[in-house]
């Protein structure tokens, strides 16, 4: 039995943070943290480059990766709050809003999700693939709407308060928490887990790393461990491969993320961050997909689509094309989850994987006869 599992705890900050404002006061205890830290025998790195990886994806199922720590300090705030519903934002394979989904059922709340949706497909059933079967499972209210990314990413708040106003006419008390569970108080899950690998590098043998990659999708995370990184003892590189947005956007709203925790600190200066968006946000190419597969069969390790996949492939990219950038470098890769959004993408992955079949029995190998057997 886990101890405190969907329990309220108070919330100490590590040393090196504690001029940081606001510092939360409580968290929900939602993961299983500490997620292990393991070497990926990647093949073809530069020469003298060892990666590691951070399994944020071991975190959970329902309720994992990222999401999972970011939730456990914004659940807390919205219980406190006196909130019955919570409202959130996505694309239509968001980790996130299944993530809060499963969470706020755990707690006793409905959900909202809204759901940024092609044109052609605002008006349809968008189906039960991936995260949306378990949305759906656990209940939650879908809503969709057609705009392009970036606009529905910076008017996201405008969209949710016109669903919250609806909702408070029907008396209802909701709560908004941004996409991605990017924002002030979803930064502190991050600056966490630095303190978490700090501790773990502490307990080790290991050298302390000299780079951590992650994905950046809407921010929360990138700030975090940027913020937490710079101010601990780890003091790695941090690069933030971008799977939507511009570069831009990002070191902006990454300087909006720390300002808003008064760090006094410069996105530029503490943060590499490098567009992998591709063909766009959640569109995968068959190159993507194929360095999926040939990761997964080398290694074990499973990246999903929309986030680790497109990071790690960026950043075997950058080592291909910048090998002296990477030569001789002990690199933290963390894994933020997301695995069922794989699901949404059988068409794609189905000609890149092998054949089943068909096993023919030899007729001289001994036979159990199950005549007259009871079972």
């Amino acid at each position: 039995m886990q101890k405190g599992f969907l329990s309220k705890k108070p919330y100490e900050p590590p040393s090196w943070a504690s001029h940081l404002s606001p510092i939360p006061s409580h968290t929900f205890i939602l993961g299983h943290f500490p997620t292990p830290i393991h070497k990926w025998n990647l093949p073809n790195l530069p020469e003298g480059t060892e990666v590691w990886i951070k399994r944020d994806d071991l975190s959970g199922m329902e309720l994992s990766g990222n999401k999972a720590r970011k939730l456990e300090f914004l659940m807390a705030d919205v219980v406190s709050s006196g909130a019955d519903c919570v409202i959130t934002l996505g694309g239509m394979q968001s980790n996130h809003c299944r993530a809060t989904a499963v969470a706020a059922r755990s707690l006793n709340l409905d959900c909202h999700l809204i759901f940024r949706s092609p044109q052609d497909l605002e008006d349809k059933d968008p189906g039960l693939v991936g995260n949306l079967m378990l949305e759906r499972l656990v209940g939650a209210h879908i809503y969709l709407i057609s705009v392009g990314d970036l606009e529905f990413f910076l008017n996201s708040m405008a969209i949710a308060n016109s669903l919250k106003n609806k909702l408070e006419k029907e008396g209802r008390k909701p709560y908004i928490i941004p996409p991605g569970g990017s924002n002030s108080l979803g930064n502190w899950a991050y600056i966490e887990a630095i303190r978490e690998i700090e501790q773990q590098v502490q307990n080790s043998e290991e050298a302390k790393f000299d780079d951590i990659v992650a994905a950046c999708g809407s921010g929360g995370t990138c700030a975090g461990i940027s913020l937490g990184s710079r101010l601990s003892s780890l003091k790695a590189k941090v690069h933030a491969f971008a799977v939507v947005g511009t570069t831009e956007y990002f070191y902006y709203s990454t300087q909006k993320l720390i300002d808003g925790l008064q760090s006094g600190l410069d996105s530029h200066e503490i943060v590499d961050i490098i567009d992998v968006q591709g063909l766009g946000y959640g569109i995968s190419t068959e190159d993507e997909l194929q360095f999926i597969k040939k990761i997964a069969q080398a290694t074990g390790i499973i990246l999903d689509p929309v986030y680790s996949g497109k990071a790690a492939y960026g950043m075997f990219k950058d080592m291909a094309s910048n090998p002296e950038k990477w030569r001789g470098r002990k690199v933290l890769f963390i894994h933020t989850g997301g695995l069922l959004g794989l699901y949404d993408k059988t068409e794609q992955i189905a000609p890149l994987v092998g054949e089943c079949h068909k096993l023919e029995i030899d007729k001289s190998i001994p036979w159990q006869d199950i005549t007259g057997k009871l079972f």
